[in-house]
């Protein structure tokens, strides 16, 4: 199988990859994180722990991991009238994990910017809309996450 794009070259830009390093505990990044969520205009319909699941299920041994996943009703109720195709990546995840003992990375990329780079989502300016009001929502979340780095 080829791909239509080229991983190798994709800017983190384009597919609206964001990061922050938290200095705490994995339980306490994790309630940081979906408080932060919260505030920002983000649900959080579904979270879950794939490390738990794996290292129950088939004795994994691995280091935590979290997903919370995140949804602003309004934003996604759009996203969904213009291509319901959009729902094949609800909901949009903030991941969580554990690097190393007091330090989490939190990572997340915009579904919205992904599926138009996968043609799953219109090249229109209803979709802009929808891009740039969830990339100034992400980036609000990962400033906040930021300035708890320092705290």
């Amino acid at each position: 199988m080829t791909l239509p794009i080229d991983p190798a070259v994709i800017d983190p830009d384009d597919i609206g990859e964001k990061q922050a390093l938290l200095e705490m505990d994995h339980e306490t990044a994790i309630e940081a994180v979906r408080e932060t969520c919260l505030e920002i205009g983000f649900g959080i319909p579904v979270e879950f722990s794939p490390s738990e699941l794996l290292n129950e299920k088939v004795d994994a041994d691995r280091d935590p991991y979290y997903v919370l996943g995140a949804c602003n009703p309004a934003i996604a109720d759009r996203a969904l009238s213009e291509t319901p195709r959009i729902g094949g990546f609800f909901p949009c995840n903030v991941i969580v994990w554990e690097e190393a003992p007091g330090r989490q990375r939190v990572y997340h990329l915009s579904i919205m910017k992904a599926a138009r780079l996968l043609g799953v989502a219109p090249e229109s300016e209803a979709w802009e809309d929808i891009v740039a009001e969830t990339g100034e929502l992400t980036a609000e979340l990962f400033e906040r996450l930021e300035a708890l780095e320092t705290a």
